[in-house]
């Protein structure tokens, strides 16, 4: 594929259908468009060669204490591809790591925990957060909103469930067994836990929207591994406390998880404004699921990208036609970029969903 500009600028500033809101606010907020925002989870990562470049020799977690790395990272792919919102260059474990949580983000592998959290008395070694322990997340994001001239910047945090399979795991896990076993064999220790990490990952949110923040999103990676009668019982209010906290900030709030068809009616209830669905449910599916009350966001799978042209845009144009039937739809991916996929086919996944109108 030929290699297309980098310099792009980005097109969110002012909404398809002429309107000053950015076009991510608007559909957040089910208003009309005639054609969909489009971000990628992921988007400033890997699969851009600028990015490794100045990533070259700086762990992750260094790099997300660096003001000046986070704003160039957050702003690569705006410059590139002309998306529609910039999301924050960061990790959902950084709050963690700045409360004093012994963990360290191993290539490969993800984040591994020290000390994974077995008994009540663990709770100690994960303080709340002040907002002082993240001052470079605000200095960054304050930084970014100037930089980014009108398109919205998103901020995120881990959502309750995800942090704490990490924590109690003490690391990345297929099947979440000692998970599951002690939100059921310890009930106490585990609302304890979450309660916690939903205080955690509220400060940290709110951190972000005060140093500008216009939307904000809360990653269950891991929820999809859990019974709707488990997500229910024993993680929903957690996640509905986190996202409540931030009702009366005026910005939209995105909730995703991955392989959680069986989910989405419960993540729309604990409080988001879109929810976001992965490739595994139809849009249109998926917004009868959840409701009125939500758009929507997704979900082309992200593996589609490594096919050939005639594909993607065949696929990028079914997203549209089954996000129609949504109140609001913000086109992205079913989960995150692969860090092998040609920036090239981003870029150009983007010119098709801003050119697809009726």
């Amino acid at each position: 594929m030929a290699s297309m500009t980098q310099s792009r600028s980005a097109t969110s500033i002012g909404s398809p259908d002429g309107s000053d809101e950015p076009a991510l606010l608007r559909a957040a907020r089910r208003q009309p468009a005639r054609t969909p925002p489009v971000w990628f989870m992921r988007q400033a990562g890997r699969s851009l060669p600028e990015y490794r470049k100045v990533r070259e020799g700086v762990p992750m977690l260094e790099a997300c204490r660096r003001p000046d790395l986070v704003t160039e990272i957050t702003l690569q792919p705006v410059r590139r591809h002309g998306v529609d919102a910039a999301i924050l260059f960061s990790d959902i474990v950084v709050p963690l790591r700045a409360v004093g949580v012994d963990l360290d983000i191993v290539a490969g592998v993800g984040p591994v925990i020290a000390e994974p959290v077995r008994q009540l008395a663990d709770l100690d070694r994960i303080p709340r957060l002040d907002p002082g322990q993240v001052d470079y997340v605000g200095d960054a994001v304050t930084t970014l909103v100037g930089e980014l001239h009108g398109t919205p910047l998103i901020g995120f945090a881990g959502a309750p469930f995800t942090l704490a399979s990490y924590l109690v795991e003490g690391g990345p896990s297929r099947d979440h067994a000692r998970t599951k076993a002690l939100m059921h064999g310890d009930p106490a220790l585990w609302s304890a836990l979450l309660d916690r990490l939903a205080d955690v990952a509220l400060t940290f949110l709110k951190v972000q929207i005060d140093a500008g923040a216009q939307a904000v999103q809360l990653f269950d990676s891991w929820a999809g591994a859990l019974s709707a009668a488990d997500y229910a019982a024993h993680v929903l209010p957690h996640s509905a406390k986190v996202l409540a906290g931030l009702a009366d900030l005026g910005v939209p709030r995105f909730h995703f998880g991955v392989g959680t068809g069986e989910l989405l009616p419960l993540m729309a209830r604990a409080g988001a404004d879109v929810v976001g669905v992965d490739w595994r449910v139809p849009l249109d599916e998926a917004s009868a699921r959840i409701g009125p009350g939500c758009a929507v966001q997704g979900n082309l799978d992200p593996a589609l990208l490594l096919a050939d042209w005639p594909v993607v845009e065949r696929e990028v144009r079914r997203v549209i036609a089954d996000g129609r039937s949504a109140p609001g739809h913000v086109f992205n991916l079913g989960h995150g970029v692969l860090p092998n996929t040609d920036p090239d086919m981003l870029t150009r996944v983007v010119e098709l969903v801003h050119s697809a109108a009726d």
